[in-house]
C-alpha cells in the first residue's frame, strides 16, 4: 500500500517530499524558502516517477512493457522515449558481453531471494534459457518482436531513469538546488547554498545504519547490493545478481557498489555491470575512470 506523501519544511529552507513510487521510499528534497514553490517542484518530481512507473510496470495494462510482453510475438510500434530506453538496453547488452538482458526477468519464476535456502534445481533454471536472450528480439525502431513466451522488464534502468527525468523536469521550473531519491538511487540539480549535499552510503553491516556518508555537489549517485535479497544453502550465499547467460548467480560478486557519474542512469549502469562481473569489478571500474565505492 503507498504511503500517503509528506512535505515537510526543514531549517536552512530544505523542504523534504516523501512518497512511495516504483516500489520503493522516494525524497524529494528543495532548498528554497518558499514553501509553496518547493511543493511544486516536489509534485513535479513525483509526478514524473508515477508517470514512469505506469508507462513501463510490466504488471499492469497502463503502458509499453505490459502492451509488448502480451503481444502474443506480434510487432509493437513503441513512442520515441521507449526506442531510446530499447536502444541503451541493446548497447548495454552489447557492451557487457550478455551479462545485462533485459529479457532475463523470467529467472525470477524459479528464483527468489527471501534469506532461506530455497535455491532451484539445475533443471527449473535450464527450462527458462530458451526465453532469454536479447539476440533473439526483432528490435527495428520504432517496432519491437518479442517471441511468443517471452518478457521484457525494463526495471533494471527505469528507477534511474526516473530519477534523471525528475530532476530535469524540476531544473526545467526553477533553480532552487535539489536532492532526487529514488530507493537509494540520487541525483542533485545543483549545490546547496551554503553545504554540499550528505548521503549515506548503506551498510552491508546490520548493526549500522549506514556505511559511511558523501558529500556532493551536482551529479547522481547509484548503489547496486545484496545485502537484503540473497539465498543460504549449506553455508553457501547466492546473490540476487543473476547472469542472464547461465541463469545462475553471478560468483563471488561484491556486497556493495556504489558510483558517483553525471547522470544517474550512468551510475546505474556502472554499478550493476560490476556487480555482474563479479571479481572482476574493481579492475572493470577502474579501467572505466570511475569514481566507486566497492564493498566485499
Amino acid at each position: 500500500m503507498a504511503q500517503k506523501p509528506k512535505s515537510s519544511p526543514k531549517s536552512g529552507g530544505v523542504h523534504k517530499h516523501r512518497f512511495t513510487a516504483m516500489g520503493c521510499p522516494c525524497e524529494v528534497q528543495i532548498e528554497t524558502r518558499d514553501s509553496k514553490l518547493a511543493a511544486r517542484l516536489a509534485q513535479i518530481g513525483e509526478a514524473e516517477a508515477r508517470r514512469i512507473e505506469a508507462k513501463y510496470t510490466r504488471y499492469k495494462p497502463t503502458g509499453v512493457v505490459w502492451m509488448i510482453n502480451n503481444a502474443g510475438g506480434k510487432p509493437v510500434e513503441v513512442d520515441e522515449e521507449t526506442a531510446g530506453l530499447l536502444d541503451y538496453a541493446g548497447q548495454v547488452h552489447a557492451l557487457s558481453g550478455g551479462r545485462f538482458d533485459v529479457t532475463s526477468g523470467v529467472l525470477r519464476r524459479v528464483w527468489t531471494f527471501d534469506g532461506s535456502d530455497r535455491v532451484p534445481e539445475p533443471a527449473q533454471v535450464a527450462e527458462l534459457m530458451p526465453m532469454i536472450g536479447w539476440s533473439k528480439v526483432g528490435w527495428e525502431r520504432p517496432r519491437l518482436t518479442l517471441p511468443q513466451g517471452m518478457e521484457i522488464d525494463l526495471g533494471g534502468i527505469c528507477k534511474e531513469y526516473a530519477v534523471d527525468r525528475a530532476a530535469m523536469a524540476i531544473m526545467a521550473e526553477g533553480e532552487c538546488p535539489a536532492l532526487i531519491n529514488f530507493g537509494g538511487d540520487l541525483r542533485t540539480t545543483r549545490a546547496k547554498s551554503h553545504a554540499r549535499w550528505a548521503v549515506a552510503i548503506e551498510s552491508m553491516d546490520p548493526a549500522k545504519t549506514s556505511g559511511g556518508l558523501l558529500q556532493i555537489d551536482q551529479g547522481a549517485i547509484a548503489t547496486s547490493g545484496d545485502a537484503k535479497r540473497f539465498l543460504l544453502r549449506a553455508g553457501k550465499r547466492y546473490s540476487h545478481i543473476l547472469d542472464p547467460r547461465t541463469g545462475w548467480p553471478v560468483e563471488n560478486p561484491p556486497r556493495s557498489v556504489t558510483v558517483a557519474a553525471r547522470t544517474c542512469v550512468q551510475a546505474g549502469t556502472l554499478s550493476t555491470l560490476a556487480m555482474l562481473l563479479g571479481p572482476e569489478a574493481e579492475s572493470f571500474l577502474k579501467a572505466e575512470n570511475a569514481e566507486a565505492w566497492v564493498l566485499r
